[in-house]
């Protein structure tokens, strides 16, 4: 009954507690795109517990939370006797019969989740290939919805590193803000390991796993610069391309400081909430904000696409 009473206090808060702050994320996404449309992933978080607590309270919105284990340092290991998940606060309490005291951890959560429809988190983007509709993976976290993805402190200022991998179809292109260090083939499964990110925000993060045709080019400073584009119209993401290619050159000379990242992607998907989102190293568009044809597309969709890729990129 103390317990529960204790887990009161965390809820209709603004804010998480700060009991501890994370420094680094590993997490491990699996995705099922057939008519299931779901995922389940595994999440690692290094974190400095910076006040001794029976309680871990992080985000989560609409997943399941099957494991939780922490382990110090000292590799003592505190597995919680209680997970509680509340969607209205959009947290999970990992409740601890012994304190967790004052040093360094792992956190690890197992959890899974429904790709949803609404443009949000980890969600259901469809397309066309071959006169038959098939599903695609795209997230859209900012401002608060890495949380609807993985379990995470999904606030602007708890920043970290994240090191992502995916199980996805083989036959997908699977994106994310790092370019890709390997990949292996288990029959129609690809698993694929992105790099390690830069210290970031977690609304951020992004991955994209669809069908993709796409064009590249390379900065003055050798930064690759990709547009991936729907199969069958890579010719209308060359605007893009050369508008990219040509805004880190003048923004690098203006701003006296190069693009921080070895690639930079861009993907046209056919459902977005907004115009654009910046995410580091994977700009994701609204497909009729990115393509743009000669033959086809008006002067204003042109002065149009320029402003969303500018916004975008700074």
């Amino acid at each position: 009954m103390e317990q529960k009473m204790n887990i009161e206090q965390f809820k209709g808060q603004a804010r998480l507690p700060k009991f501890a702050i994370p420094s680094h994320y590993d997490l491990h996404l699996k995705l099922d795109l057939s008519a299931a449309c779901t995922f389940s992933g595994t999440v690692k978080i290094n974190l400095s517990i910076i006040e001794k607590t029976n309680f871990l309270v992080l985000n989560a919105n609409q997943l399941h939370v099957h494991q939780a284990l922490f382990t110090t340092s000292g590799n003592q290991q505190y597995c919680p006797s209680d997970v509680v998940v509340d969607d209205v606060d959009e947290v999970v309490v990992l409740v601890f019969d012994e304190p967790l005291c004052v040093g360094e951890g792992l956190l690890r959560i197992e959890f899974s989740g429904k790709l949803n429809e609404h443009l949000k988190g980890l969600y259901r983007c469809t397309y066309v290939d071959k006169e038959v509709k098939k599903n695609m993976a795209v997230t859209q976290f900012e401002a608060a919805d890495a949380r609807r993805c993985f379990p995470c402190w999904d606030e602007p200022a708890l920043k970290a590193t994240f090191k992502i991998t995916l199980d996805a179809p083989s036959e997908l292109t699977a994106l994310s803000n790092m370019p890709i260090i390997d990949e292996k083939l288990d029959g129609n499964v690809k698993t694929v390991y992105f790099e390690e990110t830069p210290v970031m925000s977690t609304y951020l993060v992004a991955v994209v796993v669809g069908l993709f045709d796409h064009i590249e080019d390379t900065t003055t400073d050798g930064v690759k610069v990709r547009a991936y584009c729907p199969v069958g119209r890579s010719d209308e993401g060359k605007f893009a391309l050369e508008l990219t290619i040509k805004s880190l050159d003048i923004f690098t000379k203006y701003f006296s400081t190069p693009y921080p990242l070895p690639k930079l992607d861009m993907v046209a998907v056919p459902e977005f909430a907004a115009g654009a989102m910046e995410n580091f190293g994977l700009i994701v568009y609204r497909d009729n904000e990115m393509l743009y044809s000669d033959s086809k597309s008006t002067a204003r969709r042109k002065q149009r696409v320029t402003a969303i890729y500018s916004l975008a990129i700074l």
